[in-house]
């Protein structure tokens, strides 16, 4: 899986795609991360890349000629046809089924705005997708990037080491994740739940079901309304038991 990032600050992904998971990801040649400073295509010796927006108003803008020439030449140096994304709060809101639909496409070029974001004309020419992390506003779109690449590259196969627990993450199957639990068995009068302790897997694995459905209609009923039409049976009846309004009113 390869990761090309545009921005003006590619120092901000020089620890980040050395650590932890991702880190030995990279290490094992299952994900490039290639970083690209906008202000190598800027065409002068200061390297700007920015200017005042038309029409007056605070804040400066990113040139459109830099960013298409980058462009243009970061999808040139590889096979592999990118989706190309920018980071932007105006766009499609990141999830775990696009996080999946990007691992299918092996290769993806995300554009890093700051200020006030790039000229209009960028998104004109090239048409790319637009993708937003939530309704708030921060410095950059780098910070958005890596979370991209953190949820994108976990379902690269190998990057985790153990395949089971990517499967069983929260919103891999449209839930919240169930209650985990470790040694010891109790801190300051709580104990860990019987059944965990059981030893019988039928029996756990259908507590931890419960327990992700139960949290996910407490805490997230949203997640339900939007999945309702693809949850299997079985995910079904225990809305029905711990939200039997929500599920009527979604039958």
């Amino acid at each position: 899986m390869r990761f090309d990032i545009l921005t003006l600050f590619p120092d901000l992904f020089e620890t980040f795609r050395r650590v932890g998971v991702l880190g030995r990801g990279v290490e094992q040649g299952l994900v490039t991360i290639e970083v690209h400073d906008l202000r190598r295509w800027s065409g002068n010796r200061w390297g700007q890349v920015d200017d005042e927006p038309y029409g007056g108003g605070a804040g400066m803008v990113l040139q459109a000629p830099p960013v298409l020439e980058a462009v243009h030449e970061i999808k040139s140096s590889d096979d592999i046809p990118p989706v190309t994304i920018v980071l932007s709060p105006r766009g499609r809101p990141f999830d775990q089924v696009f996080a999946e639909e990007l691992r299918q496409s092996g290769r993806i070029l995300m554009l890093c705005g700051r200020y006030e974001g790039f000229d209009e004309r960028v998104s004109e020419i090239l048409q790319p997708v637009e993708l937003s992390l939530g309704d708030f506003i921060l410095g950059g779109g780098e910070v958005p990037a890596m979370a991209v690449i953190e949820a994108v590259s976990r379902l690269v196969p190998g990057v985790v080491g153990d395949p089971q627990s990517v499967v069983e993450d929260s919103f891999s199957n449209q839930l919240l994740d169930y209650p985990c639990y470790t040694r010891p068995a109790e801190v300051e009068g709580r104990t860990v739940p019987e059944v965990l302790r059981s030893g019988n897997h039928a029996k756990i694995r259908r507590w931890r079901l419960e327990r992700s459905v139960e949290t996910t209609v407490t805490r997230r009923p949203d997640l339900i309304k939007k999945y309702w039409e693809t949850y299997p049976d079985e995910i079904r009846r225990l809305i029905r038991r711990y939200a039997p309004d929500l599920a009527e009113s979604l039958d």
